[in-house]
């Protein structure tokens, strides 16, 4: 019984991971956290202050929201959008401050190469 409760304590601690790295996978979500972790934020501010359409914030709080990172809070007739725990904005911090070492050949640069240009690695004949 304790090994079944351990795996499933594991299993979701990795799935909360698996969730924080999908929110961080975009660039978009990426500077919402990091903007809701300096302050709370109303939708139609955040899509003024990283000059995105409201509908794409919108889209991008609403992941969020799914994989459990912020919460909507109703204030009024406007909706404001915080960390779901303060803990995340210290483990933002902590990921920008941390520098990773990348293997040139094998960067995230977004291109199909990963970062490796069209003829690398191929001898000229001239």
């Amino acid at each position: 019984m304790y090994y079944q409760f351990m795996n499933v304590a594991a299993s979701t601690a990795l799935d909360a991971l698996a969730r924080f790295g999908h929110a961080l996978s975009d660039p978009t979500r990426a500077k919402i956290l990091m903007s809701l972790r300096d302050s709370p934020a109303f939708p139609a501010d955040l899509a003024d202050a990283l000059d995105v359409s409201r509908q794409s914030i919108s889209n991008h709080l609403a992941c969020l929201r799914g994989c459990g990172l912020v919460v909507a809070v109703p204030q009024g007739r406007r909706t404001r959008y915080e960390l779901a725990d303060q803990r995340l904005g210290h483990a933002l911090g902590d990921l920008h401050e941390l520098v990773l070492a990348v293997d040139p050949g094998h960067g995230v640069s977004g291109d199909p190469g990963h970062g490796v240009s069209g003829d690398a690695g191929v001898e000229s004949d001239r």
